[in-house]
């Protein structure tokens, strides 16, 4: 069984980063292990939120690991909370990886043309270099704009996003992919370009008018889940845009309306069945 280490933090309730890369992944049949940077009692959309940094613990936890000679078929980082946590997940990747470890970094940091309120542009740059230690990076349009320097835009075309994945591959990563990407009226999906061969390639779904929290942490799972199964990359992406997609579908038909996350848990059978 293939065996995946995710970092990121827990939020105790809403739906996000830990809390749905451990199960999605799980039910994918891959080993999931967690190295929780933080204990939030809920995810940050909620008001009055509290907070315990683990920062302290991720050296001594994987220096147990090291004693026991534990590897990783995928290293997968989600929100990593600070600068320190950046560089301790570049030495992970060193201690804890190999030649045949796949390096998938979601640099969750910004959206909507803003960073979130904890970081700043220095921290994006920090995460640029951590980037370029990657096999595969999924920023959203604006991560990837402050990683790259590069102007943000809600109006954009084709040449614009192939613009921003070569200044992504110039950081150094093999696969880059730009998550919410639009290029038609009622469409949204991903865009990527294989560094190593220059071919580009695009997957994308009717747009749903309705954003939730942690759809991006939903997505990066499932891509890294089907990667661990053997899916090519395009594979992995189309399931992953397809699974989301869906998944938003059916939280917004719920009466309950659980605006704070999305229903995976009432998807994870399709997504199954979907693996074969």
């Amino acid at each position: 069984m293939k065996k995946v280490l995710t970092i990121q933090d827990i939020s105790c309730f809403g739906k996000c980063s830990i809390t749905v890369a451990l199960p999605i992944i799980s039910a994918m049949g891959v080993e999931t292990v967690i190295l929780p940077t933080a204990v939030l009692s809920t995810h940050t959309m909620f008001k009055d939120f509290t907070v315990k940094d683990l920062t302290d613990q991720l050296v001594p936890i994987t220096d147990h690991w090291k004693k026991e000679g534990l590897k990783f078929d995928v290293i997968y980082t989600g929100y990593l909370g600070s600068a320190e946590e950046i560089e301790i997940a570049k030495k992970i990747f060193v201690e804890f990886g190999g030649d045949d470890t796949m390096i998938f970094i979601d640099p969750v940091m910004a959206d909507n043309g803003k960073l979130y309120a904890a970081f700043d542009e220095n921290y994006a740059k920090l995460n640029a270099g951590l980037c370029g230690t990657a096999d595969i990076i999924v920023p959203n349009i604006t991560e990837a704009c402050f990683m790259t320097d590069t102007e943000y835009k809600e109006v954009y075309d084709e040449d614009y996003v192939k613009d921003l994945l070569q200044k992504l591959a110039g950081l150094g990563s093999k696969v880059v992919v730009l998550t919410g990407v639009s290029l038609s009226e009622g469409k949204t999906g991903v865009y990527g370009l294989d560094t190593r061969t220059g071919e580009y390639f695009t997957y994308q779904n009717d747009r749903v008018n309705v954003s939730y929290h942690g759809t991006g942490d939903v997505f990066s799972s499932v891509s890294v889940g089907a990667i661990a199964r053997g899916l090519s990359m395009k594979e992995a992406f189309r399931l992953a845009a397809d699974y989301t997609a869906r998944t938003i579908q059916v939280t917004e038909e719920n009466p309950e309306n659980p605006w704070y996350g999305v229903d995976f848990e009432a998807t994870i059978p399709e997504l199954v069945e979907a693996l074969g």
